[in-house]
């Protein structure tokens, strides 16, 4: 029996049209194996459903392998579609991406290093290039 890692499991599906659905991609891809989880993460920026991807969980990493290898650059509602393995991400249900939790600029460190000019990363590496 094949061992459940959601990082082999997870689909990433790229290239959906406007009108793909939750549902439309469960009918898609249910003929390879048993789905976990579905996720078409929603444009915040524009009227559009959706941002034009999704993610496909399935319960067992083989049935992921068998679906990207029938479905990667098939057609849906008149769109190809890419299926790849997603990479793994921090956060998000099943491990799936869900951004970032804080604002790169929202870390002291890197307003000292980037914004404020703090150079005391530099001295120590002065220091390490002046050694024997």
């Amino acid at each position: 029996m094949a061992s459940k890692d959601s990082n082999k499991s997870t689909l990433f599906v790229g290239g959906l049209d406007e009108q793909v659905t939750p549902q439309v991609l469960h009918a898609a891809f249910i003929p390879f194996g048993d789905i976990t989880q579905i996720e078409i993460p929603s444009d915040p920026t524009s009227n559009a459903p959706h941002r034009g991807f999704g993610f496909v969980e399935f319960d067992l990493a083989v049935d992921a392998q068998a679906a990207q290898d029938n479905m990667h650059l098939s057609e849906l509602f008149g769109r190809t579609i890419k299926v790849n393995l997603a990479k793994p991400g921090k956060g998000g249900p099943g491990g799936l991406r869900s951004g970032p939790e804080k604002a790169i600029w929202a870390d002291e460190d890197w307003l000292k290093e980037n914004v404020m000019g703090d150079d005391s990363h530099l001295s120590s590496a002065q220091d390490q290039d002046q050694a024997p």
